[in-house]
């Protein structure tokens, strides 16, 4: 298998083929132009090559693909200055727990082989330095016969929950070098696979012990990162009559199923058990903090019992501290909750009771009520321009509920949460990350589903579009299903907002909170941006009136046209209303 390998370059494609490597997102970049040919040549352009503007979008765009595959992508960055300039992109897979191979060059370790001055400028002793700490693992192979078994453990430690970037470093004269012999790779592509981890049984027996025993359990997941679990999470919260708290890294629990009671802090205040599954911070989860004086306040009383399975204590960065402030629970159980769960759901039935149906009624009167109140606030100024984030929530809505759709990210405040049907993990992949990762996100998300007739629906902050405008062309390029309705109020919004909070605290002037934040003067014109690479693009929008027909015509051309389209609507400003 794979003899016919002429140089370095070769084996390492015939790895990426052979561990099912699909796409290849890159910027170009000399350190690797061995590896760029075969692909190329020696592969056939498999894995397919998509090109990028910048390494942090290739990065991002792997990011995407991933969350909806649940298949790692690679990502290939060049030298120093392509590994530093996508340094956040994989910083934030590491956060969101997302398996992925990015793949570096490095110019010759023998220094008799570097080029003057470029090679010298870009080669590092250890170029994983760089990114060390919020990778799962970096190598830099020192010959060719190491890079099957490089890659083979890089891919079992990436994609072993829980789960996260690797990074792999390839010298540029092992990659061009001409190979003296066939180099095999069958043995570790065919390795057998880690499976993934089963709690301790007589711990799932207490955990199930409390549960049938607690008057008022309630369940809050975060990082549930497979169909599996996400089914069984819906499974158990009906069994027991229990409602769930969904912080959304990933779609837990059905939008408008009755017993999901996300943002409802009363279920958490009256609760005696909590379950958390799957939880990334559950400090943040269990209290709250005001924002001007650092004060914490617990969401539960005195007394309640927790249960947390997961695999939290597995993942830890030495660098950042993201998984929050340590949290006592009474029952820590390490599992994969994919396994978990289904056990535990055994065991329950077994203690199955009458009052858990009972619970489970009350429940769902109580969550009517509480969709009441959404149509009820969804309609507050309803006609107002610029729109309010319900309005362009219920517009798209009505837009796109008669498609097969996939929102990327963004939930325009919660209320694409509280309105639309999010069913699945299918339809949404989990929630927004940090300034300059969304764009990418989305276009990863939407090549994920290149070819399946979905529409790939991206509320697109306009900050977070500034810092990487050139992933258009890539969506472009790759001729990707996406509509993009620009969430644009035409400043950074989340840091004015802090401006605000400390002009309040310390009684300075608030109307200069603006200063540094605004982005209206003059206004981007992200229309005319997205028709320059390529796509339909349409507005400024501020009339609510104007926005569903806005949304059709840009349906259409998607459907007719087969290239992607771009609204900006005009939303506004929160801090207006909500500091006065």
């Amino acid at each position: 298998m794979f003899l016919s390998a002429r140089y370095g370059s070769d084996v390492i494609v015939d790895l990426l083929q052979g561990f099912g490597i699909e796409y290849a997102a890159l910027n170009p970049g000399a350190t690797y132009r061995g590896l760029h040919d075969s692909i190329v040549n020696y592969g056939g352009n498999k894995p397919e090559i998509v090109t990028c503007t910048h390494e942090e979008i290739a990065v991002a765009i792997a990011h995407g693909y991933t969350k909806v595959t649940g298949k790692p992508m690679a990502a290939i960055v060049h030298d120093v200055v392509g590994l530093l300039h996508s340094s956040m992109a994989i910083y934030y897979a590491h956060i969101d727990r997302v398996p992925m191979l990015v793949l570096g060059g490095t110019g010759p370790i023998n220094r008799s082989m570097r080029r003057p001055y470029i090679d010298w400028i870009h080669t590092a002793l250890v170029q994983g330095n760089a990114v060390r700490d919020f990778v799962k693992w970096d190598d830099q192979p020192a010959s060719v016969a190491d890079f099957g078994p490089s890659f083979a453990r890089a891919y079992r430690i990436a994609t072993t929950e829980p789960a996260g970037p690797v990074y792999l470093c390839y010298d540029a004269g092992l990659q061009e070098g001409a190979l003296s012999h066939p180099v095999s790779v069958t043995a570790e592509i065919e390795a057998a696979r880690p499976t993934a981890a089963q709690a301790d049984p007589a711990a799932l027996t207490a955990a199930a012990e409390r549960l049938a025993n607690a008057e008022r359990p309630v369940i809050v997941a975060e990082y549930g990162r497979h169909p599996e679990a996400f089914r069984e999470l819906v499974a158990l919260a009906e069994l027991i009559g229990a409602p769930v708290i969904d912080l959304q890294a990933r779609l837990n629990m059905p939008a408008r199923h009755a017993l999901n009671f996300t943002g409802s802090e009363a279920v958490l205040k009256e609760a005696d058990l909590v379950l958390a599954l799957d939880m990334g911070d559950l400090s943040r989860a269990l209290n709250r903090l005001d924002r001007t004086t650092h004060e914490r306040q617990s969401r539960i009383a005195d007394g309640c019992a927790i249960v947390d399975i997961g695999l939290m204590e597995l993942r830890s960065s030495k660098w950042s501290e993201d998984i929050g402030q340590f949290q006592p629970v009474d029952l820590s159980i390490v599992a994969d909750t994919r396994l978990a769960l289904p056990a535990l759901r055994a065991l329950l039935e077994k203690r199955r009771s009458s009052k858990w149906a009972e619970r489970g009624g009350r429940l769902e009167k109580q969550n009517a009520g509480l969709r009441s109140d959404v149509e009820k606030h969804r309609r507050e100024k309803w006609d107002a321009s610029p729109l309010e984030p319900a309005r362009l929530a219920s517009e798209v809505w009505d837009a796109i509920k008669g498609e097969d759709w996939v929102l990327t990210a963004n939930d325009l405040e919660d209320w694409a949460w509280k309105l639309w049907d999010i069913d699945s993990p299918a339809r949404w992949p989990g929630r927004s990350l940090g300034t300059a990762t969304q764009i990418g996100i989305s276009i990863g998300v939407a090549l994920a589903h290149r070819g399946d007739g979905k529409l790939i629906v991206d509320i697109q902050p306009d900050g977070d579009l500034l810092f990487d405008p050139g992933a258009l062309w890539t969506a472009a390029n790759m001729r990707l299903p996406m509509l993009v309705v620009m969430y644009n109020n035409r400043a950074y919004y989340n840091d004015w907002e802090h401006q605000l909070r400390v002009a309040e605290k310390r009684g300075t002037d608030k109307a200069k909170a603006n200063i540094g934040m605004d982005l209206s003067d003059p206004p981007p014109d992200f229309a005319m941006l997205a028709r320059s690479f390529g796509w339909y693009g349409e507005g400024p929008i501020a009339d609510p009136k104007e926005v569903g027909p806005a949304l059709r015509r840009a349906i259409d051309v998607i459907r007719k046209e087969r290239r992607p389209a771009l609204l900006d609507t005009i939303v506004r400003k929160r801090e207006l209303t909500r500091f006065r």
